[in-house]
């Protein structure tokens, strides 16, 4: 059983236009704006779509066809009981890329985004352009980090918070999404997003059910870690990723630490470009929108991105 969500706090009006489409057994809510090559924006927590109203743009006036999609559960996406494991949402992903009729894509992903955006690269190649990854590493990299490292565990005490059940979906949605608010705050640079933004993430937050859904991916993380659907997908996960990948990270976020990220090339076997932002936090494609945008559209555009 899905819930609908309330359009005017997800379907914000823009140069956009909103649709949706469906794909992998779901409906899946899009904003796109532009023609050509199609890139696919994933967002990461707590947010949804409207993370990449800058990119919507500056993609589209570069000559790109730009869609930024709602995960499922989130935003205007379908609220299902199940499906929140990452081989089932990257499987979302590709899905509606076959759904906007394209060949394939450039993935760009943010934070879980991110998490998704790599998983897809690896068990859906044919259907993966490029790939640019943002405040995320590699998920063999991201597991090993939370086993080995105690100051990423540390650093995503939230996560291991979240694998209580109904108190943390009590409290995101607590004081009209104050909880949501604050962990944009607390987790970007000094450049913080401005108060309209916050407010936007924090009353999509609260349309019934997303809460939940948000954290039910994370849920699975941690919980599948010795389990046997979990040691599974890791091994899946040692699949090379076979497409040009570029590597984006605020030097200052304070959710996934750089040395976590860094090292993820040793997954890519293709032209890898590690970029790290400096000053900025967890949210570099909202901090610094034009420096973000200008350093991705160039490499999505360099016949040779190795270089």
């Amino acid at each position: 059983m899905t819930e609908p969500a309330a359009p005017s706090a997800v379907r914000i009006e823009g140069p956009w236009s909103h649709r949706d489409v469906a794909a992998n057994g779901a409906r899946f809510h899009i904003a796109e704006l532009g023609d050509g090559p199609l890139v696919l924006l994933l967002h990461g927590f707590p947010q949804f779509w409207w993370t990449w109203r800058h990119q919507l743009t500056a993609l589209a006036d570069a000559g790109y066809r730009a869609v930024a999609m709602d995960l499922r559960g989130v935003g205007g996406s379908d609220r299902t009981p199940r499906g929140y494991d990452p081989a089932n949402l990257a499987l979302d992903v590709t899905g509606v890329i076959r759904s906007l009729g394209e060949p394939d894509a450039a993935l760009v992903g943010h934070d879980l985004g991110g998490y998704l955006a790599w998983t897809a690269a690896a068990m859906r190649p044919k259907l993966v352009r490029r790939l640019a990854v943002v405040s995320m590493p590699h998920p063999r990299r991201w597991r090993a980090a939370m086993l080995r490292d105690a100051r990423q565990t540390a650093a995503s005490s939230y996560i291991w918070g979240f694998q209580r059940p109904w108190l943390p979906e009590r409290q995101l949605t607590a004081d009209d999404g104050a909880l949501a608010g604050r962990l944009i705050r607390d987790w970007s640079g000094p450049r913080l997003p401005e108060d309209a933004a916050v407010e936007t993430y924090r009353r999509a937050m609260c349309i019934p059910s997303t809460a939940h859904c948000a954290i039910e991916p994370y849920r699975w993380l941690v919980r599948s870690l010795a389990r046997p659907d979990g040691v599974q997908f890791y091994r899946r996960m040692k699949r090379p990723v076979r497409v040009p990948t570029l590597h984006l990270h605020g030097s200052l976020d304070p959710v996934t630490r750089t040395r976590s990220a860094a090292g993820s090339g040793e997954y890519v076997e293709a032209p890898y470009r590690w970029r790290l932002f400096d000053g900025l936090g967890h949210f570099p494609h909202e901090e610094d929108p034009v420096a973000f945008s200008t350093e991705l559209i160039n490499w999505l555009k360099d016949p040779e991105p190795d270089r």
